[in-house]
């Protein structure tokens, strides 16, 4: 009996270890880097030419709700893998042409997509052997239509640039509570 039961605690002690839930990465620094990342979208809009918002051109690329609905009922490892995929895809829309926000500093924008990117490969890391190359086709596309439908159709002006950020501060909020809640579980 008494070696079932150290058998069992073993197992899930081991079980446990190998969880992306023990990861130190993400239980040390991951709430460091989402508020930096947080700091760093509002200073670049508080940079910016606070000018009208075109809804039409937003209305276009509706916000994927739905794909954090199913992110959160998902699996810790599937809730990381996609935290990571939106942690890249922001990265890489802020590598285009930002160039006509001449209020926005370089700096800013380089310490933006290096933090981020700093933050998908912490979280990367956590995800070990999990199948990380599987990437969510709709959160995909949702960011492809965010460079088409709003940076290219607008000439990556300063008034598209808002739009984005915007946009990019709801996913970091929404991603921070993503990682919260496997945070909180521990």
């Amino acid at each position: 009996m008494f070696s079932r039961i150290l058998f069992a605690c073993l197992f899930l002690g081991l079980c446990r270890a190998g969880s992306s839930l023990s990861c130190r990465w993400m239980d040390h620094k991951f709430r460091q880097h989402s508020e930096n990342s947080l700091e760093l979208v509002d200073r670049m809009a508080n940079n910016s030419t606070n000018s009208t918002e075109d809804a039409e051109v937003k209305d276009t690329v509706a916000f994927p709700h739905d794909l954090y609905k199913q992110a959160s009922k998902a699996s810790a490892e599937d809730k990381l893998a996609f935290t990571v995929q939106v942690l890249d895809e922001m990265a890489a829309l802020f590598e285009e042409d930002h160039s006509s926000v001449a209020s926005w500093e370089e700096n800013t924008v380089e310490d933006f997509v290096n933090v981020v990117t700093q933050q998908a490969d912490g979280l990367r890391s956590c995800l070990g052997s999990h199948d990380q190359k599987k990437k969510n086709t709709k959160l995909n596309m949702y960011f492809k239509r965010l460079s088409r439908h709003i940076l290219k159709k607008m000439s990556h002006s300063a008034e598209a640039w808002e739009l984005i950020s915007s946009e990019i501060k709801t996913h970091l909020m929404r991603v921070d509570q993503l990682v919260s809640s496997l945070l909180t579980t521990n």
